[in-house]
């Protein structure tokens, strides 16, 4: 009886198998298979070596074939073998790469290769193969899977597969599952090959794109025995069909999401068996052939409609007949136009079982629908929560109904409660919807397992209905405003997020007590005082995050007995103390690990300490790390993320560390490390599409940047703030990707490379500033198309600014040249980049005048706020700026400053009036230029100017009365120019009493100088336009009453004009005899 069960195993566990693959393919869930069967068959050397070799093929960073190894590969997990032969028949190496969206957090089980192994070709026997949910980084699907002829089963879904799939996989004649979904670059170039699959039952080409497949029709027409049919979101758009020739087997058929132009009762006039079907995102406006379609398919137990344009008119006709629906279970018309009262439709259907209306337009009350299990109203426009039927209906098990406008409080929904005898209901989802406190009556749904109530604004304490509800497993209360202490909990808790509220105190020892916890966050509260021990008793927890409090003391010990414990997140509070082996010690499962920005905790370990983990994220930031750089990372080479930042680590990069695998995300910044780079992370790279970011900054490295940066396809390079030398290496036309460069306050010189910007087209940022670089611009920076920040300040580089800095970098935020040795005009095309809100180009050998065109820089004249750059987390974006006549080096907050700084250049002409038309302006700064004439009357409509420098010009006339209204102004500075009259008063200028801003203007009076005006005598200069004026016309009066008088006189007196004459003609005789004369005495001598 024994050997009869061990026998049936395989056969029960290929149907658990394929019920679990349905189950995924249809986006409802994530099932991993593991198998491990004591048999006493034993399988063969060359099958044992060949999936050897498929082991040694790929990467496994989560362990998924740690159990491969002695000689009988049938007693190995994910393995099947025949009862009695021994042969390999089945290889389940399903991971769960597509239910993982954060790389960082990446502790799934998955494999990594480069292709499939063609190992799998020994194992001749084989009928089950599924190689889903893994990575193989873009890699072809070989063509020798067509060759094993006894397979049955083949799943690649969601495995990043590419090209053109084989059209041997049509030699697989005993093929009845083939899923091949979700890779989304596979190209299907011809259905042809289908014709060969003459079992197949299971078909799923889901997420593929199918619009430039020929013959696309084959699997509606030729595979007599398909039964399952996904074809959702391919593309496909049939503009014919022969419905006669329609299979007739197809029980769930899956044609949502695509662009079929033929007439729909065509494709499925003759599918009588078909119980699941979805037309998401059809066009049904021919109501009427939908109505007779459906009354010819009466199995049909499953119906999605979702995106398809229904109205309320839809569902409210006359001419539909209800009995069309008796028979449907589960309807899904989501995001659809359904708008006003419930439809009376709906409520007559009473087979339904599930109902989804998330994304519709409804507002009035939900009637009673007895039979009704599951119900989704979420993303509507109920604004009372009683008409989503939450007291009603009595028999729901599952309730939706999160982003809907509820306009009052919960607790005053609670007037008109309906009585019922027992709530069925077990899940409630209600977030984003939600204010006021939560009511103590919801302790009335006793049978809750879950309740979700996240990111609403509920206030005050936990109430006692909710910590009391016994059959509760999810509690989900985050991002509230909630506050007061801590509760204890009841009943059988497996997830607990109470992050993201106000609640204070300490953290109860009773948590201790719940022992089925897997998961437990805290975070982002006002929590105080120690960790408690008892946490360490929760031998189920997967998932601890305290991030975010104000907790202190110690880490418990008692954490290193957390066996399944993967993710330990307790960063950003006031811990200390030493943290050592201990605290590790039997945590085998461990991934990620962050105790970042507590800043008297120190990390001490022995430097033969070997980790019983395998991490896959780890950030100590601004911890102490005593011993230097951490020796048990050795062996940590799973790592994805490490950020080791501002942590008191000194000393060169150890050369070890160069044998480790690339690590995707790596931060060393903001310590004392010293040394070249060559010992960098250069080991293989562990997983190419996620490397990504490189932060070096702020430390004392040397030597020349290493060539092999360029091999890496980074994101995010900074390695500023060091003592790098020499050139920027002529090979970034590699890094595709790069989207920031960050190489400032170096040692470096040279010319920038073209190759910068060769192929890095996608590069956002470019800081080379406070370097030794030298030379012209290279044109090819012109094709950095999306630059936003170009900060080439303080170095050495020459030439004029170039015109395709503004033809072509239209996307400038920041263009900051200051402090080289530019020439010649700025130029005019500057103006076309109208994002620019910074435009630093000081200290220059700038000439001309200013452009008209800066005022009309729309960023700095009226910013919209679209600005977003895509920064990596902890990198250090700055921006130097000189403001309030010092320099400043705006962080977090450079993005919300604007400023043109024109100053120590040799700019002539006037100031023009258009740059008051540039109302965003913090900064203003044209000094120690030769700058003439008034400063513009309506200075004063600046008004967000903090910082205005006019100073070192040749400014003339009144300081403008309108520049009293400049209320943020803090730093003013006008000192030597020609400027006169009376200083305005009133509002801030009144508190700028320092006489050095007006100093060297001696004929300005009033406070704070000393010079009075009652008894100050204006000068004769030009004041204004007006004084200009008169000016020119007393300057022409007296020159043509001098010229007059005398040509005049001359004129009229005939005398007057003889003498004249004859004085004149003695006058030149006697200067020629004078001449004569000297120049004889010098031939003489």
């Amino acid at each position: 009886m024994e050997n009869s069960r061990v026998l049936g195993l395989p056969h029960v566990f290929v149907c658990v198998l394929f019920v679990a693959t349905t189950y995924t393919c249809l986006g409802l869930g994530n099932i991993s298979v593991s198998v491990s069967v004591s048999v006493s068959v034993v399988c063969s050397k060359q099958e044992r070596l060949a999936l050897l070799k498929i082991k040694q093929s790929v990467k496994d960073p989560s362990g998924m074939l740690s159990s491969w190894v002695g000689n009988n590969c049938c007693l190995w997990e994910r393995i099947i073998c025949h009862r009695v032969t021994g042969n390999v028949e089945g290889v389940y190496l399903r991971g769960d790469m597509a239910y993982l969206f954060d790389p960082e957090n990446d502790d799934g089980n998955y494999l990594v290769g480069n292709e499939v192994s063609s190992s799998l070709e020994e194992l001749m026997h084989l009928k089950h193969l599924d190689l889903s949910g893994n990575d193989f980084q873009g890699s072809m699907i070989p063509e020798f899977i067509g060759t094993l002829k006894h397979l049955s089963y083949l799943n690649l879904s969601y495995a990043d597969f590419k090209g053109i799939i084989p059209h041997h996989i049509g030699n697989l004649s005993n093929i009845k599952v083939l899923d091949l979904s979700s890779n989304l670059e596979l190209i299907v170039d011809d259905m042809s090959w289908t014709l060969g699959l003459s079992s197949l039952e299971h078909l799923d080409l889901s997420s593929l794109d199918l619009s430039g497949t020929q013959n696309s029709d084959i699997v509606l027409y030729n595979i007599p025995s398909l039964e399952w049919l996904n074809l959702h979101s391919c593309g496909v758009s049939i503009p014919f069909l022969n419905s006669s020739r329609i299979l007739p087997n197809i029980k769930h058929l899956d044609l949502g999401f695509n662009s079929f132009e033929t007439f729909l009762p065509t494709i499925l006039q003759n599918m009588t068996s078909l119980q699941f079907l979805d037309l998401s995102s059809f066009d049904l406006s021919f109501i009427g052939s939908l109505v007779t379609l459906l009354n010819m398919i009466p199995s049909l137990s499953e119906l999605h409609l979702s995106s398809c344009g229904i109205d309320k008119t839809f569902l409210s006709t006359p001419h539909l007949n209800l009995s069309t629906f008796y028979d449907i279970q589960h309807l899904d018309l989501s995001d659809n136009s359904v708008e006003g009262t419930f439809p009376s439709l709906l409520t007559n259907m009473s087979s339904l079982r599930v109902l989804e209306l998330s994304g519709n337009m409804l507002n009035s009350s939900v009637p009673n629908m007895p039979n009704l299990l599951e119900l989704d109203l979420s993303s509507n426009e109920f604004k009372q929560i009683e008409h989503i039927g939450i007291w009603r209906l009595c028999h729901l098990k599952q309730l939706s109904a999160s982003q809907n406008p509820f306009d009052i409080e919960i607790i005053d929904s609670l007037k008109n409660v309906s009585e019922c005898s027992h709530y069925a209901l077990e899940r409630l989802f209600l977030q984003l919807s939600l204010n006021g406190s939560i009511p103590e009556l919801l302790g009335r749904f006793t049978d809750l397992s879950g309740l979700h109530l996240s990111g609403n604004k509920l206030t005050g304490s936990i109430p006692e209905s909710i910590r009391s509800l016994r059959f509760l497993q999810v509690l989900d209360l985050s991002e509230n405003m909630l506050t007061g202490h801590i509760p204890k909990f009841l009943g059988t808790l497996s997830s607990l997020d109470l992050s993201s509220n106000l609640l204070n105190g300490r953290i109860p020892e009773s948590i201790g007590e719940l022992t089925d916890l897997t998961y437990l966050n805290l975070g982002s509260n006002q929590l105080m005082g120690p960790i408690p021990s008892s946490l360490g008793r929760l031998v189920s927890l997967q998932t601890i995050s305290l991030s975010s409090n104000m907790l202190n003391g110690n880490i418990p010990v008692s954490f290193g007995q957390l066996l399944k414990l993967r993710s330990l997140v307790i960063s950003n509070n006031f811990l200390e103390g030493v943290v050592s082996e201990a605290h590790f010690s039997d945590l085998s499962m461990l991934k990620k690990l962050d105790a970042s920005s507590n800043r008297k905790l120190t990390f001490n370990v022995s430097h033969e300490w070997v980790p019983p983990f395998k991490l896959v994220s780890l950030r100590l930031s601004s911890c102490k790390i005593e011993n230097g750089f951490p020796q048990w990372l050795r062996n940590q080479r799973e790592l994805k993320t490490l950020v080791l930042s501002n942590a008191s680590i000194s000393g060169p990069l150890p050369t070890w560390l160069q044998k480790t695998p690339i690590i995707p995300y790596l931060d060393l910044s903001h310590n004392k490390l010293s040394g070249s780079l060559i010992n960098l992370p250069n080991g293989g790279n562990f997983h190419a599409s996620a490397y990504w970011a490189l932060f070096l900054g702020n430390n004392l490295f040397n030597g020349s940047i290493p060539r092999s940066l360029c091999k890496t396809d980074l994101d995010f390079l900074d390695l500023s703030k060091n003592k790098l030398t020499g050139k920027i290496p002529n090979c970034f036309d590699n890094m595709q990707r790069l989207m920031t460069m960050i190489f400032s306050s170096n040692r470096l010189s040279g010319v920038i490379p073209n190759t910068i910007a060769r192929n890095s087209l996608s590069l956002l940022r470019l800081s080379l500033n406070d370097n030794s670089f030298v030379g012209e611009l290279p044109e090819e920076l012109g094709n950095l198309g999306d630059l936003c920040i170009l900060d080439l300040g303080d170095n050495e580089f020459s030439g004029n600014i170039p015109e395709w800095i503004g033809e072509n970098l239209t996307s400038l935020i920041v263009l900051r040249l200051h402090n080289n040795n530019f020439t010649g005009r700025i130029p005019q095309s500057l103006c076309k980049a109208s994002n620019l809100q910074i435009l630093d180009v000081a200290y220059n050998n700038l000439t001309g005048t200013i452009p008209q065109c800066l005022g009309e820089l729309k960023a700095m004249v009226n910013s919209s706020g679209v600005h977003s750059m895509i920064i990596p987390f902890d990198s250090d974006e700055n921006v130097f700026q000189v403001m309030k006549g010092v320099d400043l080096e705006y962080t977090t907050t450079w993005d919300m400053v604007f400023n043109m700084d024109l100053s120590s250049n040799k700019l002539v002409g006037e100031i023009p009036v258009k740059l008051t038309q540039l109302a965003m302006l913090m900064g203003l700064n044209l000094s120690n230029n030769h700058l003439i004439g008034d400063i513009p009357h309506n200075i004063g409509n600046m008004k967000k100017l903090f910082s205005l420098d006019l100073s070192g010009n040749e400014l003339i006339g009144v300081i403008p009365p309108s520049m009293a209204a400049l209320n943020f102004l803090s730093h003013l500075n006008l000192s030597y120019n020609n400027l006169s009259g009376q200083i305005p008063k009133g509002n801030q200028l009144q508190t700028l009493n320092d006489p050095t801003i007006y100093a060297g203007n001696n004929y300005l009076c009033g406070a704070p100088l000393s010079r009075n005006c009652s008894n100050h005598k204006v000068p004769t200069i030009l004041h204004n336009n007006n004084t200009k004026v008169w000016f020119y016309a007393d300057v022409m009066s007296g020159f043509t009453t001098g010229f007059w008088g005398v040509i005049g006189v001359l004129f009229f007196k005939k005398q007057w004009r003889h003498n004249l004459f004859i004085f004149a003609k003695k006058t030149v005789e006697k200067i020629q005899v004078v001449t004569i004369a000297k120049m004889k005495r010098e031939r003489e001598a």
